[in-house]
């Protein structure tokens, strides 16, 4: 018997990287997915894995920055399940060309419709049916560049990764009166397909040194479990090898 026996999680971004992760681990402890990304194919091959290991998944392909594809995805799960207990909001993007010298005014849009604007119509739309329950949960996967402001990441992401913490954190200010838990998870490098979107390649020892997803999927998994009556407010999980503090330690010898 499972943690999450009788939830229903729904999962963005769950095609690849963290969320394909996090969908896993939580289909593990018995809950019933719903997956949505923009590709219906991966969509499809992680419900099938999830079936054939005894579990519940559905898809629900979508481009969650269309604020009426999001809405019909939620009132379908309604009219489906009459509930949702987890929010996984877990889709974002990155570009290449991204520092302020580089950067368009379709980059801007992008970064911030990707990774702002999607996670919170996500938000706004399951409010609603959480509160009419008594309760509900919302995890969103930030960055720590939405905590630390560098250049690698570019101005874009930073702002935008940034806006979901101060968003996850509003909804704990709002909503605990009404039994909602928001949790925002920082992740540092992890070795997940977004990396091609880097413009200065990275080593195979890089990459192995990074997180994994299935790192931050377990992490996903723990939160999803807490009591109703615990919310972890925000965590950080970064790789041991920190890229970050070595180069700072490189520039400036202790």
């Amino acid at each position: 018997m499972g943690k999450l026996d009788g939830k229903v999680a729904w999962v963005t971004g769950a095609g690849s990287g963290i969320g394909e992760a996090a969908a896993l681990a939580i289909a593990e402890e018995g809950a019933t997915l719903v997956l949505t990304g923009r590709r219906e194919q991966p969509l499809k091959e992680l419900a099938d894995r999830i079936t054939k290991s005894g579990g519940k998944a559905s898809v629900e392909a979508a481009d969650l920055t269309d604020a009426a594809a999001v809405d019909g995805i939620v009132q379908r799960i309604a009219a489906k399940f009459s509930r949702l207990d987890l929010l996984v909001n877990n889709a974002g993007v990155n570009i290449a060309e991204r520092s302020w010298k580089q950067i368009s005014a379709e980059g801007v849009d992008k970064l911030v419709h990707g990774n702002l604007t999607s996670a919170f119509y996500c938000a706004r739309a399951v409010l609603p049916m959480m509160r009419s329950q008594g309760g509900g949960q919302m995890i969103h996967t930030s960055s720590m560049s939405g905590r630390n402001v560098s250049p690698l990441a570019g101005p874009g992401y930073i702002a935008s990764k940034h806006a979901v913490v101060a968003m996850s954190h509003s909804i704990n200010v709002e909503e605990c009166i009404n039994g909602i838990r928001s949790t925002v998870v920082c992740p540092g490098e992890v070795n997940t397909p977004i990396l091609k979107n880097r413009p200065n390649p990275l080593s195979d020892k890089d990459l192995a040194r990074m997180l994994r997803p299935e790192d931050c999927g377990d992490l996903i998994r723990y939160i999803a479990c807490l009591p109703p009556n615990v919310t972890m407010n925000e965590v950080w999980i970064t790789p041991t090898w920190n890229r970050g503090y070595v180069a700072a330690l490189e520039r400036r010898p202790l």
